[in-house]
């Protein structure tokens, strides 16, 4: 969401005793304080905030205008996960006789314990559902933005509900996946907030009409959903303390005049893969595919060098391959592709069932290489003796200045939608041109699919 937000203020007071929220969302930056849900004005006016703080716990309180926090929730467990989605669910009732069942806190289905726990006193009036200003994503003083992803928002006014009436296990995959149109009562206040309008993501889905207002910028709409949950960059990997991440860590920048390289944050170890890469035209980038056992490593240089484990990329200055395998290290071979520029798009491939790696530029497979063939891509660089009990992941190595942007199958590069999108892998995922016939987007879906 970046410093981008959701604003809106109810024309009357609901019921402030009882209410739920429950929402998916999937963070990218950590260590900082990063609201889901306020309403009220610290010190001023009564204050609710739920939020990530900045110890990466999940936090949910009401302060009066003394600035006191009158109540107050936060979780032993700390969030750290930026590979994955999160269902949170508060279930708030004042009205309950004991204070246990009060206020309630569900991730991904289960009751999450609590290292504080300071329940509201019987029949107290949060300033959540007061007429009010409320924010998703921000603070109303417009501070403390969360940086991430939301999708399926809910708010009921008057009813508490547990998560699995906005939840369940998934039969097959034994994952917690969202009910699209959970059964609840909404309540006069009460909303549903899909972001499935790009034109209007504030959009009111119960029926309701409680839409609310964008504020901050232009909210960009994602294919990436607990449903289908897409790859981004390792923001919790071994070397992503040293990269700048943005737009849903799926820009990754280094500003130092060495080398350094990060991987993506799903790995597969079977199957045909296809994402896209772009570079900003400064310093030195290069991109491809890395098995686990290279990152593990945790190489502060570029792909292929110093460590005999298997990875392969393609740099941006001379279209040389740099590669290292289980018995072998800092390999090259000169000029092997295309070079390419900040104005192209890198397409990189690879079919571990074949032990192949492809790349392309701007849609033209180089080296005459075709990845349906099962049999072209990188000649000498045949990943067959390595591929075997190795997961692979993307890769890019940055050097002084260089940024790798990347398009997993979101359909954007950094901020902006590709031009004309080519054919689709058949488990989602949109790029700008064609994704190889039985490749896949490295998503859930896809990885599902082999």
């Amino acid at each position: 969401m970046a410093s981008t937000y959701l604003s809106k203020t109810f024309g009357s007071a609901g019921n402030r005793k009882k209410f739920t929220i429950s929402t998916w969302v999937k963070r990218t930056g950590l260590g900082s304080v990063q609201q889901i849900m306020a309403c009220g004005v610290y010190s001023s006016t009564q204050l609710d905030q739920l939020y990530f703080n900045d110890t990466d716990t999940l936090n949910f309180d009401n302060i009066n205008t003394g600035g006191t926090a009158t109540s107050t929730f936060v979780s032993n467990a700390k969030f750290r996960d930026t590979s994955a989605w999160l269902h949170i669910v508060v279930k708030v009732d004042s009205t309950q006789a004991s204070a246990g069942d009060r206020v309630k806190f569900y991730v991904n289905g289960s009751e999450i314990s609590l290292a504080t726990e300071t329940q509201p006193s019987q029949n107290f009036d949060f300033a959540f559902n007061n007429n009010v200003l409320h924010n998703i994503g921000t603070r109303p003083s417009q501070s403390h933005y969360f940086d991430g992803s939301m999708t399926h928002f809910h708010f009921t006014d008057g009813y508490a509900y547990d998560a699995s009436t906005f939840g369940e296990t998934d039969s097959t995959s034994g994952i917690w996946k969202p009910k699209t149109a959970p059964s609840v009562t909404w309540g006069t206040n009460g909303f549903f907030l899909k972001f499935e309008n790009s034109g209007a993501m504030g959009t009111d889905s119960s029926g309701n009409s409680n839409t609310w207002s964008v504020g901050g910028g232009t909210l960009t709409q994602n294919v990436d959903t607990p449903s289908n949950n897409f790859a981004t960059l390792n923001g919790v990997g071994v070397r992503a303390g040293n990269f700048t991440l943005a737009n849903g860590n799926t820009t990754g920048s280094y500003g130092s005049a060495d080398w350094e390289t990060l991987e993506a944050s799903l790995g597969v170890s079977t199957g045909k893969w296809y994402y896209e890469t772009k570079w900003n035209g400064t310093g030195a980038y290069m991109a491809g595919w890395t098995s686990t056992n290279f990152m593990s490593g945790a190489p502060s240089n570029y792909v292929g060098h110093t460590i005999t484990e298997p990875s392969y990329a393609l740099q941006a200055g001379d279209g040389g391959v740099y590669y290292s395998t289980s018995s072998s290290a800092t390999q090259d071979s000169a000029s092997w592709g295309n070079t390419f520029t900040s104005s192209d798009i890198l397409g990189c491939a690879i079919d571990i069932d074949n032990g192949k790696i492809y790349w392309s530029k701007n849609g033209v497979w180089m080296n005459s290489g075709d990845p349906t063939s099962g049999a072209t891509g990188t000649g000498a660089f045949n990943i067959a003796d390595t591929a075997t009990n190795y997961f692979w992941q993307p890769v890019m190595s940055c050097y002084n200045g260089a940024q790798g942007i990347f398009n997993f199958g979101s359909g954007y590069f950094g901020t902006t939608a590709v031009a004309s999108a080519g054919t689709a892998p058949s488990e989602g995922g949109i790029f700008e041109y064609d994704c190889p016939s039985g490749y896949q987007a490295l998503c859930t879906k896809g990885i599902n699919s082999f």
